[in-house]
């Protein structure tokens, strides 16, 4: 074990995050969250949704040393994602689905999860045990990221940064080693509300509260069953989260592109229509999405997606598409691709009815 100064220690672990690829790496003291009350109530109001696991890791979200026994103080560390504008139209006349920018290329987990081994093996090195999490740890992450000064909580529940804005990945590696902490920042949110008055289906109820049940990002990923009928016609085009509350937020305007070529946009985010996704096979699914966030939603789950989409923005040439999905056999598509026909349907003899349709069309 080598001996050195919690200062040094500190220094070297700022400079090999720096080398590793991290925008910003501060440290924060191991202790319980301030917002462990909010999140308590939060639970009980019911606005995680179906997303038990976070009530089952209620008590060590709550206290670190349950999740590693002796954590004095906890590393944050921040990846920009963020790509500049949004990947070009697609080469076609067709339909195409909106997906949130952190999925746009590989999945962050397994990028940033090797970086955080190796500053783990550093601290090894000093008699520190450690656990590491990319997103996916027991721990009020955004608390102890505030804490430290990684950013802010906006009034989306985002972590805002003056110089990323909020396009960042967050993760953590907690230690037994004593290292000097880092200040908070103070919030720079102000009187602003553009987050709240962006998001399409109202789920940020007020500031800093988030129902997660009427949430894009949940609606599209978390959630594993139908769609609520009346949330539907609000996802528009989105196919696998959102943006919107970020993309609203002024202090993005500051952001910088990544130079991590592995988070820009792949074909299979930028280059393919919905019908092209609709047509997708549970195989040729984990092909096209094998090392992508996308994955996580699972081949039933993204078509669901796909036909919420086509029945929001599709026309009378994408029901044969949809069709199919009905005759296919999961019953999870087959409704929400009967739902967009019929929405369609409606749409096209609006437009019929009002004159704004270009062609005659077929209704049965």
């Amino acid at each position: 074990m080598i001996e050195q100064e919690p200062e040094q220690i500190k220094k070297r672990v700022l400079h090999l995050s720096e080398q590793l690829g991290f925008a910003l790496c501060r440290v924060a003291e191991c202790r319980t969250p301030p917002h462990g009350p909010e999140f308590q109530a939060w639970l009980k109001g019911g606005y995680a949704g179906e997303m038990q696991w976070m009530e089952k890791n209620r008590e060590r979200r709550l206290d670190p040393d349950l999740v590693l026994p002796g954590a004095k103080t906890m590393l944050v560390f921040a990846t920009n994602y963020y790509q500049g504008n949004p990947a070009g139209s697609q080469q076609t006349d067709q339909p195409s689905g909106r997906i949130a920018r952190y999925a746009w290329g590989e999945d962050y987990h397994d990028i940033i999860l090797k970086r955080l081994r190796e500053i783990d093996n550093f601290l090894i090195s000093f008699g520190g045990q450690q656990k590491c999490y990319v997103d996916t740890g027991p721990i009020l992450e955004r608390d102890f990221a505030a804490q430290s000064g990684v950013g802010w909580h906006g009034k989306s529940t985002m972590l805002i940064n003056r110089k990323l804005g909020a396009y960042f990945f967050l993760s953590e590696i907690l230690t037994t080693l004593e290292l000097p902490v880092d200040a908070p920042v103070r919030e720079h949110c102000g009187s602003c509300t553009r987050c709240i008055t962006a998001c399409p289906t109202g789920a940020i109820t007020e500031p800093y509260r988030l129902d997660a049940r009427r949430c894009v990002s949940y609606l599209t990923i978390e959630l594993k069953g139908a769609i609520p009928i009346e949330l539907r016609p609000l996802i528009g085009n989105r196919i696998y989260g959102c943006d919107d509350c970020l993309d609203a937020c002024p202090w993005n305007r500051f952001a910088k592109a990544s130079s991590e070529s592995a988070f820009a946009a792949r074909e299979s985010t930028a280059g393919m229509s919905l019908t092209d996704y609709l047509s997708l096979t549970p195989e040729k699914f984990r092909q096209l999405f094998k090392n992508s966030p996308i994955k996580r939603t699972k081949h039933r789950g993204f078509l669901r997606n796909v036909c919420v989409a086509l029945g929001n923005i599709g026309h009378l040439e994408d029901i044969p598409a949809l069709e199919k999905a009905v005759d296919g056999g999961d019953p999870l598509i087959a409704e929400h691709a009967s739902w967009a026909i019929g929405q369609i349907r409606s749409r096209a003899q609006r437009d019929e009815l009002t004159g704004t349709s270009k062609n005659s069309i077929d209704l049965k």
